[in-house]
C-alpha cells in the first residue's frame, strides 16, 4: 500500500533529531518559504547576508528556492532566477523561458529534491541524524544535493553515482566528506545502483536509502516550488494573449516534471513534454543503451512519474549536446553567435546551461516546431545546472576534437541548434501512455519488490497524486512543530 508521510512514527526518534538540530543551530525551512523566501523571518535573512551560497552553514537550508538573488556572496533574495532565449538564437517564434538551478547552493535545484525526501522522514521520526546514514543513490546531481543537505543538518552521507559521471561531481562529493561508491557505468545504468542499494540494505541497518526515482517527496518539492516558480514567471511576462503552450522536462528521476502536475492544475491545456537521450529511448522506444546528458538517469520508468499527465515524449541526441556545450563556452563559438545578431547579454548567460539544460532547449525548440507555436506560446523549461560542472567535458572534447573555430561553430549553429528537427517526437495517446506505465513493472515489481496493487493504483487512481502532493501541507505544520521542538534559533 501507497503509504502517506504524514505523521509522527516514532516520537522518541523525532525528540533525539530536535535535540541535535538544537546543538548545531539547526533550522528547517517550510515548503512554503522555500516557495516564497518573504516569509523566511528577518533575522535569518540578516545572517544569510554574510553567508556564501555555497557555504556548509545550516543557515542555507533557507536558500533552497528559485529565488536566490544571482550572486555567490552575500545574496538574499528576490525573484525566479530565469533565462529567456531570443528567436535568434533558437531559430522559433516560441518564447522559451529555462529556470536557472545555477543560483541553488551546489549549483543545481536538486538541493531541494533531496530536502522533500529527506525532512518529511525527519520531521515524523523515521530518521536519527545521531544514528542514520542518508544513502543518496543517483547519476550526479541528486547525491550532490543529498550530501549537502546532509551535512547541513548534522547528517552523514553516502553518494552512490556511476563511476564515469564527471570528474567536478566527484571531487566535490570527496570535498565535502560524503563517502562514495562508484558503480559501473555510466549515465544509463541505474540497475547496477539499485542492486548496490540492495546490498546496503542487507548489511548496513544503519543506512536509510533516499532513492529519488521512488521518493514522492522528490515530485513534492518540484510541485510545490517548481510549478509555482513557473506560474509566477509566466504571470509576469504574459500579455493578453499569452499562453503558457509547454512545459519541458528530462525525465531523470521524475522528480522536475512533476511540476508539470501543478501546471494543469493551472493550465488544463498545457502540453507537458519528456525528454530522453535518443541513445537510450526507453520510453520513446522501448529503448536502452548509454549516452552523455549527464543528469538523466535511463533504462527504466520512474516509480513517481505521473505518466498520465504526461502528453509528448522526445528524444534529443548527444552528439548535439555535446557540440553545443561547445557552441557556448568557447570563444570562437561565442563571437559567431555575435556575428549571427545574438546579443551579448544573451551570450555571455549562455555558460548558465549545462549538458541536460541543453537538451531541454532542444526539446523546447522542437515542441515550438512540431505544434506550430507563435509569439504568444511560452515554453518553459529547465537548466538543472551550468557548464561550470562541466569543464572537464569541456576539455576532454578539445583534446579529442581539437581546437574549436568559427567554421564549426557554424556547424554547430546551423546544424545542432537552427536546424533542429521534429523527428524522435511522439504524442501520446491513453494506451501509449499505459504502455509506458506498464514499464513500472519489470524495476519496481519484479527488481524492487512494489506491490503490483500499488502499480495498478498509480494508473488506475488519479486521486492517489493529488493525495501524494497535498502531503506538503501537513509536512509545513511538522516543520514548524519541529522547530519549536528545537527553540527560537533565528
Amino acid at each position: 500500500m501507497i503509504e502517506l508521510i504524514n505523521k509522527v512514527t516514532n516520537e522518541e526518534t523525532r525528540r533525539k533529531a530536535a535535540e541535535r538540530f538544537c546543538e548545531k543551530g539547526i533550522m528547517l525551512p517550510t515548503f512554503a518559504q522555500m516557495q516564497n523566501p518573504e516569509l523566511i523571518p528577518g533575522k535569518i535573512k540578516d545572517k544569510l547576508k554574510n553567508i556564501g551560497l555555497w557555504d556548509l552553514h545550516p543557515l542555507n537550508l533557507f536558500r533552497i528556492t528559485w529565488k536566490n538573488e544571482p550572486k555567490k556572496n552575500g545574496g538574499l533574495f528576490g525573484g525566479v532566477n530565469y533565462l529567456e532565449l531570443p528567436s535568434e538564437l533558437t531559430g522559433v517564434k516560441a518564447r522559451i523561458i529555462l529556470l536557472l538551478g545555477k543560483w541553488f547552493p551546489t549549483g543545481a535545484h536538486k538541493v531541494g529534491a533531496a530536502y522533500g525526501c529527506l525532512v518529511p522522514r525527519i520531521i515524523t521520526g523515521q530518521f536519527d541524524p545521531t544514528y542514520h546514514k542518508a544513502v543518496w543513490p543517483s547519476t550526479g546531481n541528486f547525491c550532490r544535493g543529498g550530501a549537502f543537505d546532509s551535512f547541513l543538518m548534522g547528517c552523514t552521507a553516502i553518494a552512490i553515482l556511476p563511476q564515469e559521471m564527471s570528474k567536478e561531481r566527484f571531487d566535490w562529493l570527496k570535498k565535502i566528506g560524503a563517502e562514495i561508491i562508484a558503480t559501473h557505468g555510466c549515465e544509463s545504468n541505474v540497475k547496477e545502483i539499485y542492486d548496490k542499494c540492495w546490498e546496503i540494505k542487507r548489511t548496513r541497518p544503519d543506512c536509510i536509502i533516499l532513492n529519488q526515482f521512488e521518493e514522492f517527496g522528490n515530485s513534492c518539492w518540484h510541485y510545490e516550488v517548481t510549478g509555482h516558480a513557473i506560474e509566477e514567471v509566466f504571470n509576469t511576462l504574459k500579455t493578453g494573449d499569452s499562453k503558457l503552450a509547454a512545459f519541458i522536462s528530462a525525465t531523470g528521476s521524475a522528480g522536475t516534471i512533476s511540476a508539470g502536475d501543478y501546471l494543469r492544475t493551472q493550465f488544463p491545456h498545457v502540453k507537458v513534454v519528456a525528454s530522453e537521450a535518443l541513445q537510450c529511448p526507453t520510453l520513446l522506444l522501448n529503448g536502452y543503451g548509454a549516452h552523455r546528458i549527464e543528469g538523466i538517469g535511463d533504462k527504466h520508468v520512474p516509480w513517481i512519474h505521473n505518466i498520465r499527465n504526461t502528453d509528448v515524449v522526445t528524444a534529443i541526441d548527444d552528439e548535439d549536446c555535446m557540440r553545443i556545450l561547445r557552441l557556448f563556452n568557447e570563444d570562437d563559438g561565442r563571437n559567431y553567435l555575435k556575428s549571427c545578431g545574438v546579443e551579448m547579454s544573451v551570450i555571455n548567460k549562455l555558460a548558465l546551461l549545462g549538458i541536460s539544460g541543453i537538451s531541454n532547449l532542444l526539446s523546447a525548440i522542437k515542441t515550438a516546431k512540431y505544434f506550430e507555436l507563435t509569439e504568444d506560446d511560452f515554453i518553459f523549461t529547465i537548466a538543472t545546472d551550468s557548464a561550470e560542472l562541466y569543464q572537464s567535458r569541456i576539455k576532454e572534447l578539445k583534446d579529442e576534437l581539437g581546437e574549436y573555430n568559427k567554421i564549426q561553430a557554424a556547424r554547430d549553429f546551423e546544424k545542432c541548434l537552427l536546424g533542429t528537427r521534429i523527428d524522435y517526437f511522439k504524442e501520446l495517446s491513453y494506451y501509449d501512455r499505459k504502455t509506458i506505465h506498464n514499464l513500472k513493472y519489470f524495476t519496481w515489481i519484479e527488481q524492487q519488490a512494489k506491490d503490483i496493487e500499488d502499480l495498478n493504483k498509480l494508473w488506475y487512481d488519479p486521486a492517489i497524486w493529488q493525495a501524494i502532493f497535498k502531503q506538503v501541507l501537513r509536512w509545513d505544520e511538522l516543520i514548524n512543530e519541529f522547530n519549536e521542538m528545537t527553540g527560537d534559533l533565528s
